[in-house]
């Protein structure tokens, strides 16, 4: 879905807020001189929804206006956008706001919630119209199932190699492909009950990684010709493949919906937050992730410490360090200062899975050597990518 501006204005147009949840839905209808018209709580049922209906079409120019309708609203909006009905998106954090500083106790309720939802829309006419965008509707279902697929076959992967650990003394040396798995099953031949189940449970699940993996590839194939069947020249950057550039345009949607690039960058997490106070003005990075990681490591610092103290054991020089290092971070941060991080994202190819997974645990082993911390990202190249570089490379969408 993406979104389009609405036309609100005019004599007898009526607002529907609607506050969504799994198993109802609360609205408030308001026409332009903010005048109650109606309100009500109705089922997500079939009959609910009829019921729903029946009540709006006492209004002939109507609006609905969804809190989330890219979320948890996503499913009544494709009903009503599917019965031809007008739909507008409202933010949680406007209509969180406008519910605060409203009159009256200010409680969360859903009576409450579909007011404060109805007010925005009726205020706000920067409100974009949601309609469906097919060819992206289709790109997010290939990239998320991509993603769920992939997911399994790691999982049926790290199954398969604790039960070789149980299986052959000392275990796989590392983490192997599915091939290297199954030659490596050939070679063994258990007598006793427990091994042969366990051989035969291991042979279940690199079957199963197998199937996986062919599923994974086929989607691959498909989500490749949507990107290119839209346009994009994102797979054109080195490091961005058909899953990356595919949960990117999936997650940006029609990038018309940002004003412009500052917008887009904000919304990604990377532009500087303003900060002033009288005459002092400055730019800083949300600091909150950075002193929650601080904290969390000064606890588990404080919990060794005292490991050690009952053992007898003498902090050494390495663990003060980083103690200091984590303090002085923590008070420059509280001080207002940005916390910078050296990141990298590092693209590994191959022909084969066989050659991918054998060069990237040769990447890993050389970044241990030089003490960097390097994790895989499963299905994670599109957001990672869109977080560190996409900012810098903003004509290619």
């Amino acid at each position: 879905m993406h979104e389009a501006q609405p036309e609100v204005g005019g004599g007898d147009v009526v607002v529907i807020g609607v506050d969504p949840h799994k198993a109802s839905v609360t609205l408030e209808a308001r026409d332009t001189r903010e005048i109650l018209r109606a309100s009500g709580t109705f089922p997500t049922t079939t009959p609910g929804y009829r019921a729903m209906i029946q009540v709006a079409r006492q209004w002939p120019r109507r609006i609905w206006a969804v809190e989330g309708a890219r979320g948890v609203g996503r499913a009544l909006v494709a009903r009503l956008l599917a019965g031809g009905e007008r739909v507008v998106d409202v933010p949680a954090k406007l209509s969180a706001r406008t519910r605060v500083f409203d009159t009256g106790h200010g409680r969360k309720t859903d009576a409450h919630d579909a007011h404060a939802i109805v007010m925005v829309a009726l205020r706000d006419h920067r409100l974009r119209e949601v309609v469906i965008d097919e060819d992206l509707e289709v790109l997010r279902l290939l990239v998320d199932r991509r993603d769920e697929l992939a997911a399994a076959r790691t999982q049926a992967l790290n199954r398969a190699h604790r039960l070789f650990a149980e299986l052959v003394p000392g275990g796989a040396p590392t983490k192997k492909s599915v091939t290297q798995y199954q030659a490596l099953l050939t070679g063994i031949r258990p007598r006793d009950g427990a091994g042969r189940v366990r051989r035969r449970t291991l042979a279940e699940e690199l079957t199963e990684a197998r199937r996986l993996e062919v599923r994974v590839k086929e989607i691959t194939a498909e989500i490749k010709a949507a990107v290119l069947a839209r346009g994009s020249h994102l797979m054109d950057l080195p490091g961005i493949g058909p899953a990356g550039a595919g949960r990117i345009l999936a997650d940006a949607g029609n990038v018309a919906r940002f004003p412009s690039r500052h917008h887009f960058a904000s919304w990604t997490g990377t532009a500087p937050i303003d900060a002033s106070s009288g005459a002092h003005q400055r730019h800083r990075l949300p600091i909150a992730a950075a002193l929650r990681e601080i904290r969390r490591a000064k606890a588990e610092h404080a919990a060794d410490a005292a490991q050690r103290s009952r053992i007898g054991q003498v902090e050494d020089e390495a663990t003060r360090a980083e103690v200091e290092d984590l303090v002085r971070r923590e008070q420059e941060l509280v001080a207002g200062h940005g916390d910078l991080r050296f990141s990298g994202l590092v693209t590994v190819t191959a022909s084969t899975l066989d050659e991918l997974d054998a060069a990237c645990a040769a990447t890993e082993a050389a970044a241990a050597q030089s003490l960097c911390e390097v994790r895989r990202l499963v299905g994670q190249q599109g957001l990672a990518h869109l977080a560190g570089a996409v900012p810098l490379a903003r004509g290619v969408l």
